[in-house]
Order: C-alpha cells, then sequence, then structure tokens
C-alpha cells in the first residue's frame, strides 16, 4: 500500500476542479491506498462551515468532504498560515483537519511515496 498525499490550492468553486479533484482522491482510495489531503492557499475555503453554493447554483462540495471516510480517506491536513491569512481557524471548519506550520511542509511531503498536486 503507498501513502499518496493530494495537495489542493484552488477555491471550492472554481468550475469543476473540486468535483474532479474529489472524484480522483475517492477512485484512487478506493484501490487500498493509503490517501491524505493537504489543501493549501484558498483550498481551505473548501471545507468552512455555513456555505451555501446552491444559492449560486452551485454543487456542495463540502458535503463530499463528509463522504470521504466512505473510501479510508480520513486525515485531511491544511497549512497553519492560509487558514490565519483568511481568518479561519479549525474551528470554522467543517471536518477535523490537522495543522502543519508552512516550514514543516517540505519535511511533511517525505511522509509519502507519492505527492500529487492537483
Amino acid at each position: 500500500m503507498k501513502k499518496i498525499l493530494f495537495v489542493l490550492r484552488k477555491p471550492p468553486h472554481s468550475g469543476a476542479y473540486t468535483q474532479e479533484m474529489l472524484d480522483i482522491i475517492m477512485t484512487v482510495a478506493a484501490f487500498d491506498q493509503e490517501v491524505s489531503i493537504l489543501l493549501l492557499d484558498n483550498a481551505v475555503f473548501q471545507l468552512k462551515k455555513q456555505q451555501t453554493p446552491e444559492n449560486a447554483g452551485l454543487k456542495d462540495t463540502a458535503a463530499i468532504f463528509k463522504a470521504l471516510p466512505l473510501y479510508n480517506v480520513k486525515t485531511i491536513y491544511t497549512e497553519t498560515e492560509s487558514l490565519q491569512e483568511r481568518g479561519l481557524t479549525v474551528d470554522s471548519l467543517s471536518e477535523a483537519v490537522i495543522k502543519i506550520p508552512r516550514n514543516k511542509v517540505g519535511k511533511f511531503f517525505k511522509h509519502f511515496d507519492l505527492v500529487l498536486p492537483g
């Protein structure tokens, strides 16, 4: 089993990007791989509580994040500074996350067999 990290950087409602990345993540996880997610930059908004994308005719991707444990994707990381720079805290997110300081992200990547940018 390989340890795979998907690194997401884009905000939740940037076209089909988020939906497609989550589909890829679930597909890879379905093949018994240990899959984790790291949210950087505006991707931290993907887990922000109380979003109403349906008001703008968009899909609620936060609901897909809730389904990830069914695919054995249990660990979501965020960069501490990405949250702080956007005025967010762990409590303002809809899912539990583990924070990683920016200066440790490079070292953190070494814990994975494969790091896939998204």
